[in-house]
């Protein structure tokens, strides 16, 4: 079991944990991840904590059978013969420089500079590029089983689409249920396939810096983290959008909110569900409903 605490950070920090951690109450999170993606999330969280503040305690073999980390500036994480303490430190805060700007009057001359500023952000948004990204796996574990094939779809400033679709050959056998489901088979993948690193390597040259948006993306984020851990590659830090959250917000009446169903209702046609491309296409055409709805911005 693993508990974050957050105050005061970015609501995009917020947003970003939801994808791995529950949120039980405003700011405290709760999940059970491998050791490698706890660290990695503890490295996000201090990347982008800004001024606020975050404490985790996580599960290890010591006499309490915890561990805690901090970024609070009036506490300290001491050892104690084995027991982790947080040791209160004295006058921290009397060397924090004071912000001013907290009266009434300071308040509404900042408004006032605000709404003088020119409103270019939300159409500089629209014409960022965004890349509709699905993956087959083997299975759900994605420390246990491999990625078989990855579809990308990109939609540039002019709404041009540029594709992306690699086979990639694995260690071992493709499961009779994974071919059932896919139609890819071992053979396919070790005539067709490149090797794992390679396909990352091109996926982000295509990529680039653009918005990744897929449906559970959680599921693919993890397996496209661990490969590219696996392969020596390094991470993509593209920001990303789930919309399987953005789906339930703005159709709460659906029966279930599994893709085949949400893209139904939204008259999206997927001639082929379970192939990489095919899925990615039909993600990029809900993304754009969601947008013109005005339940999605990028």
């Amino acid at each position: 079991m693993i508990v974050v605490t957050l105050t005061k950070v970015p609501q995009s920090l917020r947003g970003d944990l939801t994808k791995w951690y529950q949120e039980i109450q405003t700011g405290v999170y709760v999940g059970n991840v491998s050791a490698k993606i706890r660290d990695l999330l503890w490295g996000r969280i201090i990347e982008n904590i800004g001024t606020g503040e975050a404490t985790m305690v996580y599960n290890t073999n010591n006499e309490l059978g915890y561990q805690i980390k901090t970024t609070r500036r009036q506490f300290q994480v001491v050892d104690f013969d084995g027991i982790p303490l947080m040791m209160r430190l004295n006058n921290s805060d009397d060397a924090r420089p004071i912000k001013h700007g907290f009266s009434n009057a300071a308040k509404f001359h900042q408004a006032k500079l605000a709404m003088r500023k020119p409103k270019v952000e939300r159409s500089a948004r629209s014409s960022a590029p965004i890349v509709s990204l699905d993956l087959e796996t083997t299975g759900t574990n994605y420390e246990n089983n491999q990625i078989i094939s990855i579809g990308a779809v990109k939609k540039g400033e002019n709404d041009q689409l540029d594709t992306f679709y690699r086979l990639i050959k694995i260690d071992g056998k493709v499961p009779k249920k994974i071919t059932a489901l896919t139609g890819l088979t071992t053979e396919m993948l070790y005539r067709d396939g490149v090797d794992l690193k390679t396909a990352i390597t091109e996926l982000t040259e295509f990529v680039k810096s653009a918005t990744l948006v897929g449906y559970n993306f959680k599921f693919d984020e993890l397996f496209l983290m661990y490969a590219c851990r696996k392969v020596k590659l390094p991470e993509l830090n593209n920001k990303t959008v789930d919309l399987l959250p953005v789906a339930k917000k703005a159709d709460s009446f659906l029966d279930n909110y599994q893709l085949a169903t949400v893209l139904e209702s939204y008259g999206i046609k997927n001639l082929t569900p379970h192939n990489a491309l095919s899925d990615a296409k039909a993600t990029l055409e809900l993304a754009n409903e969601l947008m013109k709805k005005g339940s999605l911005r990028i």
